[in-house]
């Protein structure tokens, strides 16, 4: 993966001192070509046990990787301090940061709050609009609305979808962006003619780990100060990667109908999987994140079982299943449909749960380490009304950061990755969220 550490020159200057009533307009950037083309460049090497990044077509002596080997490197985090109580600490500034690098003193940079309209956000949207998350998309993308009208005069946003598409590249146009988030919904309509190469009713492919390994390569460039992802998933496509975290199999013990069930199933996932293997692995994610300067907000649909000992995730998995399906009984028309709902309440539901409860914990496990590495946090949209107050608390929290920066005294290019520490003088009680880590430049 290419070393992105934040670059930023002569241009934090001039936006900490423009002026806010002058309300620059948002930069002009190029449109993304062919995005998710850098991952047709990422081949696994099974003796590494990693994947690596074949060159792009064209790279050479005056490749980008060179454009971008400046000597002027600023570290740039973003901030989140609390205090003993869980509440924002507010009012701070550039004096009473401390921070270290490697155990290293450093001498803070620049400095400048969250809610400085003359400091543009990048932000991406990446939607995983698969048929399992359809209860939740309707709230969502109001939800999505609502922060698409909180933008900045500076701001941009662009929207991806779980199939490795850029359905809206990054723009300040709120109507714009409002009226994708609508086709994009509509995509999922039963009256609407979007179907896949099956004639079947148009979903997300569920590739959401492609989607934000691609934008983390592609999306942003060394000018954006701000970037963030809101990547909303149920983070499915571990099962495809590399070294997965988890494997579809057929639980112990089930018989009968319930058996056979499983085995068809498991059958397909293989066939699926053979076609369908992604050229990463979670961990090869993880590096990217942490090599990348986006802050990260994972929105998690379904109920979380993340944390729970055993027995209550099993509980409310079973809960949550037999809801579901009391709802599918209500909608179902024909009687037959009625009655072959009504058997599988009893094939080797106890089984079936455990393993679910099993396989969504990993799932959610996996999620929340994206997160975190960034210094972004994940939360869980249990239940669809609840994507409103998820999205606004984002769009609070990207306020009520602080942006830190410092020049590495460590002037070494030598690729490795290097621990930061932020603190607050005076306080050892406030909590600071953000970055623990990045990576230097490759030699």
């Amino acid at each position: 993966m290419k070393p992105q550490i934040t670059c930023i020159l002569l241009l934090i200057i001039t936006l900490v001192t423009s002026s806010p009533a002058q309300s620059p307009a948002p930069k002009k950037r190029k449109k993304l070509k062919d995005f998710g083309s850098s991952l047709d460049r990422l081949k696994w090497d099974p003796k590494k046990n990693e994947t690596v990044q074949l060159p792009a077509p064209g790279d050479g002596a005056n490749s980008e990787d060179d454009v971008i080997r400046i000597n002027t490197t600023l570290v740039s985090c973003e901030l989140l301090v609390m205090d003993e109580r869980g509440n924002n600490v507010a009012g701070l500034t550039a004096n009473d940061f401390s921070v270290s690098e490697d155990d290293t003193p450093q001498t803070v940079g620049h400095f400048f709050t969250g809610d400085n309209v003359n400091v543009p956000r990048t932000i991406v949207l990446i939607f995983d609009y698969s048929g399992s998350q359809l209860p939740y998309l309707d709230n969502s993308v109001k939800a999505a609305k609502v922060l698409v009208d909180k933008l900045g005069p500076r701001d941009l946003m662009a929207i991806v979808t779980d199939d490795v598409e850029m359905f809206q590249d990054f723009t300040s146009d709120r109507k714009k962006l409002k009226g994708k988030l609508d086709e994009l919904l509509h995509r999922t309509s039963p009256h609407a003619r979007y179907f896949n190469e099956f004639g079947q009713q148009r979903f997300g492919r569920s590739k959401q780990y492609s989607a934000l390994m691609a934008t983390l390569n592609e999306a942003f460039d060394d000018e954006d100060v701000r970037p963030i992802i809101i990547f909303q998933t149920d983070g499915d496509e571990a099962y495809f990667l590399r070294n997965p975290v988890i494997r579809q199999a057929v639980p112990d013990g089930l018989t009968g109908e319930a058996l056979r069930a499983a085995q068809v199933y498991v059958a397909g996932f293989q066939e699926q999987l053979v076609a369908n293997r992604a050229e990463f692995s979670l961990d090869d994610l993880y590096r990217a994140v942490e090599r990348s300067r986006a802050t990260v907000y994972t929105v998690v649909p379904g109920i979380k079982l993340l944390g729970l000992p055993v027995e209550s995730q099993v509980v409310k998995v079973v809960a949550h299943n037999r809801a579901m399906r009391e709802e599918r009984k209500a909608k179902a028309r024909f009687s037959v449909l009625k009655e072959q709902l009504t058997k599988e309440e009893d094939l080797n539901e106890k089984i079936n749960s455990v393993w679910e409860a099993q396989t969504t914990e990993k799932l959610q496990s996996a999620l929340s380490g994206v997160a975190g590495l960034t210094g972004g946090w994940t939360e869980f949209l249990e239940a669809p009304e609840q994507a409103d107050e998820i999205y606004s608390r984002i769009f609070s929290d990207i306020n009520q950061r602080y942006i830190v920066g410092y020049y590495p005294t460590n002037k070494e290019r030598d690729g490795k990755r290097r621990k930061i520490n932020f603190q607050v003088k005076g306080h050892p009680e406030y909590q600071v969220l953000g970055r623990r880590s990045y990576f230097a430049p490759a030699p």
